[in-house]
């Protein structure tokens, strides 16, 4: 059976009433009295160097993982033995909602760069969203937010050409780190473009021949992993209409 990652001797105590995600993360719009009851359930932070994996598909699900710095993927197992990849979570997102049905974890998450996660277990998050029903109710919000994306990804690889699913995943990419206080049109892509391609449904090329169109139209500029936004509109206007996901 996998085990679990150790935790590491770096573990210390977290408080969420404290922390500059608050407003992004599961603890929004609580009380400060509801905050400092889930600061006694939010009790370790985990590191996790780039390369490393949170947790492996199979594994026993115990608790959930708000990002509190860095970048993850997630990721399967496909048939040929390529990894295929699910999603891309950054800081303020919750990683492991995977393993709630089945109890055990269903996919692979994986740090993309040097990251730290608060570690919530997830037997007292139930029992604490029993007693404050601001907290079960920003859950639900969470829980509806992945299966909205879920959705939006299944768009994007049912009706969208190879243009349209990299400009739609540009400004999602652009509009949740924005979020967070970074610019809204220059960013630094965290994930490979073969990662980028595994979750959009491209090949390798495909990815690479888009992002240099988009170089060539005036829409981007691109210097390896550095991403400037030159034409937001023009963008959206790939788009069509349709809301990046």
């Amino acid at each position: 059976m996998t085990t679990l990652p150790p935790i590491r001797p770096d573990t210390f105590r977290v408080a969420c009433s404290s922390c500059n995600l608050r407003e992004l993360c599961l603890p929004v719009g609580l009380s400060h009295d509801d905050l400092e009851q889930l600061d006694t359930m939010v009790a370790t932070r985990r590191s996790i160097a780039r390369g490393e994996t949170l947790f492996r598909s199979g594994d026993p699900f115990q608790s959930l993982y708000a990002v509190r710095t860095g970048f993850f993927k997630t990721c399967v197992a496909s048939e040929d033995g390529r990894d295929q990849v699910t999603g891309f979570q950054m800081a303020g997102e919750l990683l492991g909602l995977d393993g709630i049905s089945t109890d055990r974890h269903s996919v692979d998450a994986v740090a993309l760069e040097d990251s730290q996660v608060c570690v919530i277990p997830y037997d007292k998050l139930e029992d604490l969203s029993r007693e404050f029903t601001n907290l079960q109710h920003q859950f639900h919000k969470i829980m509806s937010r992945e299966i909205v994306r879920d959705h939006g990804v299944m768009l994007l690889l049912g009706s969208m050409r190879a243009e349209e699913r990299l400009a739609a995943f540009l400004l999602n990419l652009t509009q949740r780190l924005q979020a967070r206080g970074f610019s809204a049109s220059s960013l630094i892509l965290r994930m490979t473009r073969e990662e980028i391609g595994s979750y959009l449904g491209l090949k390798l090329e495909t990815v690479s021949r888009t992002f240099s169109k988009f170089q060539e139209d005036g829409l981007l500029e691109v210097k390896q992993r550095q991403i400037q936004i030159l034409d937001q509109a023009g963008l959206q206007k790939l788009v069509n209409g349709t809301a990046a996901c």
